[in-house]
């Protein structure tokens, strides 16, 4: 079993920028995709970014041109830059890789970490 523990969150001003890591307990094979989700109170939880292991990133819309998706060679797992932060932004934000093995695919999740932008 693979664990994830997210760092880099906090309180920022709008207009700030804060870079979100994910710690992988060890290096993770098979990976077919990773990302970043977030859950804003109130709200449901959607994909931020995310980046296939071709390289490819997707972005939501409300992020696009301010948020910058990568890999952590090592690891394999994701890291996030975030700019010009906005309030809409806050919520807790989750780390998560897909992998997938002779058809087989699951998830590794992170515990959350808290993002809050004041305006």
């Amino acid at each position: 079993q693979v664990q994830l523990v997210e760092s880099g969150g906090g309180l920022v001003q709008a207009g700030g920028s804060l870079s979100l890591s994910c710690a992988a307990s060890r290096t993770i094979f098979n990976v077919n995709a990773m990302g970043w989700y977030r859950q804003a109170a109130g709200n449901q939880r959607e994909l931020v970014a995310r980046i296939t292991k071709g390289g490819i990133t997707s972005y939501a819309d409300s992020v696009k041109g301010r948020f910058t998706i990568s890999r952590d060679n090592a690891m394999n797992t994701p890291f996030l830059q975030m700019n010009s932060l906005k309030p809409e932004d806050t919520g807790v934000y989750y780390c998560n890789v897909e992998w997938i093995v002779d058809g087989f695919k699951g998830n590794y999740w992170g515990q959350g970490t808290q993002v809050t932008v004041s305006l």
